[in-house]
């Protein structure tokens, strides 16, 4: 499928998922419109200072996972994640992720297998962390009474199991290579030429898999996750006061809420953006702890959109930096 028509099709899935939810959820496009005129400034630039902090901890922890004989600068990889995280957030179903390896090869000399490595305990640590949160907001929710029981407290401990898992994973990532190579071989395409050349890649992968699940640099990275994630809570909760959500939400139920719109959106289902999607998530979300239904749409899609413009800023800022360091490396 060509380029143009992928994203004339994201946009198309986008835009019938919000148009859905605009009329299920009775919001209005004046009563939206109505939202923006209560955000004051000052919220906005509160929310930007803590989304770029959201960026040098997030690119301190790519640098941390790569090994110290091969590790950038921090700025350079600070400008290649900017430009990573554009890409793997417009980019439907998630397709952008694969930019980071690509970048820090071409602009820091990264070799692909370790800025794979790097990228895939992230990933991994980012979805533990986000579990255990989420989690441990869902059970303090369940035993205040503010969620029922029957199903918040089987979810909490559920969550907790899958956090735990995850961060098993994060430390033995190379388990995944190794059963990717024996699902070629129970398919018999090891012996193909193009089988012995994936297994040759897939083995690299696996060294760096397990140099960067090993000893302090796991542990420096799973450590970064955490303020990094709350950092991302604070920035959506942060705007979401600003766009009128009232404070009583903005506690163990604004993480709560929140955390299933960022779920939503790190599924490889989304359009364009993760538009649609995640407004579903947090509307979903929220309105599970008593939110009104065209409130979470509306601070939902707001929020959204301020993300999505701060990514894009910051994105272009990261592709303007990459560019002399490209040159340079070619010279």
């Amino acid at each position: 499928m060509r380029p143009l028509t992928r994203l004339l099709l994201s946009l198309g899935i986008a835009a019938v998922l919000l148009g859905a939810l605009f009329y299920s959820w009775d919001l209005s496009l004046e009563k939206f419109l109505q939202t923006w005129k209560v955000l004051p400034a000052s919220a906005y630039f509160q929310a930007l200072i803590v989304h770029a902090g959201i960026y040098v901890l997030r690119a301190t922890r790519f640098r941390l996972l790569l090994p110290a004989a091969s590790r950038p600068t921090l700025p350079a990889v600070l400008a290649v994640s900017s430009a990573h995280n554009l890409a793997a957030y417009v980019l439907p179903a998630k397709t952008g992720e694969a930019t980071l390896v690509l970048y820090l090869r071409k602009v820091c000399d990264v070799a692909a297998s370790e800025g794979l490595a790097s990228l895939v305990v992230s990933r991994l640590l980012d979805l533990a962390t986000l579990c255990l949160l989420l989690a441990v907001a869902t059970l303090t929710l369940a035993v205040g009474g503010e969620l029922p029981r029957s199903w918040s407290a089987p979810l909490g401990l559920g969550l907790a199991v899958g956090a735990g898992t995850l961060f098993v994973l994060s430390a033995r990532s190379d388990w995944l290579v190794v059963l990717f190579t024996r699902t070629m071989r129970v398919l018999g395409l090891h012996s193909t030429r193009f089988g012995k050349g994936v297994e040759e890649r897939a083995e690299k992968v696996a060294q760096a898999l397990r140099a960067a699940g090993g000893g302090g640099r796991l542990i420096g990275a799973a450590l970064l996750s955490l303020p990094l994630w709350l950092g991302v809570f604070t920035f959506f909760l942060v705007l979401a006061r600003g766009f009128g959500l009232g404070d009583e939400f903005l506690g163990v139920e604004g993480v709560f809420g929140s955390a299933w719109a960022v779920l939503a959106n790190i599924l490889p289902i989304n359009g364009f953006a993760g538009a649609g999607t995640t407004e579903l998530g947090w509307g979903v979300g929220f309105q599970a702890v008593g939110v009104e239904e065209s409130l979470a749409l509306s601070t939902g899609l707001s929020v959204h959109i301020v993300q999505l413009g701060n990514v894009i800023m910051m994105g272009l800022a990261g592709h303007l930096v990459m560019g002399p360091m490209m040159r340079a490396s070619r010279r």
